[in-house]
């Protein structure tokens, strides 16, 4: 990747933050009303007219400022081709929202050739908006935050998790889950894993893994998570692609811990 300057990281940083702004603002606006509701892969698997609405405007903010950029969304697929490549999930959470259960978000990431350079997380039910430029740490509405300390699995460290829409994979994801629990530790499941992830970056959770994540998921919060002192892998202790689909983020401290206990399961 050529080197961008500060400048250029912070003005698409800029845009991003404003869009995710406006499309948490059409969240909070529709909570309660007609959602359209419709089902993807199952059932559980939904959509809203709010996701496709948010979407659309922070597709259009981001095209109208990079014209030559390409944007993977959850709702849209891939529109254009180029090495600036925003990853974009409107609305992460959206069986959270259409029940009225107030813990979704929008995310914002963009890659360049691959390497994640910008991340911006912001959740509209708690004004929070978590951000960070490759090189640059992460902050959490404009303070910097960092991941915890806790170094051992037990005692205060908490964890999270989600669960795949497909059953054979949730059912794996559940052994998973139990190997954990046995171990006494409080695993959260709150259902949006970008929130969770960026949960990880400043502290209030130690760590998270999940099975069949997409890169709309989590392409933002990684970034944010590793500004933050934190570290991502597959559950082989290799580098996580977004093929993979199988999540590992912890402090540090946790890692090699918790790939312990998913290998054992």
């Amino acid at each position: 990747m050529n080197t961008l300057s500060l400048t250029e990281l912070n003005r698409f940083l800029e845009v991003a933050v404003s869009a995710s702004k406006a499309a948490g603002a059409i969240q909070i606006a529709n909570v309660g009303k007609d959602l359209g509701i419709s089902s993807k892969s199952s059932d559980s698997d939904l959509v809203t007219r709010v996701d496709k609405e948010c979407e659309a405007l922070i597709r259009d903010a981001l095209l109208t400022a990079f014209p030559d950029h390409a944007i993977l969304g959850e709702e849209g697929g891939n529109v254009g081709a180029s090495q600036f490549q925003w990853i974009v999930d409107p609305l992460d959470g959206t069986v959270n929202y259409a029940h009225g259960f107030p813990f979704f978000c929008v995310s914002i990431g963009l890659e360049i050739r691959g390497q994640r350079v910008v991340g911006v997380v912001f959740d509209p039910n708690r004004n929070e908006l978590f951000h960070a430029v490759l090189g640059g740490g992460a902050f959490l509405n404009g303070a910097a935050i960092s991941v915890s300390s806790i170094a051992e699995l037990g005692g205060r460290a908490m964890l999270a998790t989600g669960f795949p829409y497909d059953t054979a994979a949730a059912m794996d994801a559940l052994e998973v889950f139990k190997h954990f629990l046995a171990l006494g530790l409080p695993v959260r499941r709150p259902g949006a894993a970008a929130i969770d992830l960026c949960y990880v970056a400043c502290g209030r959770i130690d760590g998270f893994f999940e099975y069949k994540l997409q890169a709309w998921d989590c392409a933002a919060a990684i970034l944010i998570i590793e500004e933050a002192g934190g570290r991502v892998t597959n559950f082989s202790n290799g580098p996580y692609s977004y093929a993979d689909k199988k999540i590992v983020a912890t402090n540090g401290h946790l890692h090699a811990q918790m790939l312990k206990v998913i290998g054992q399961a």
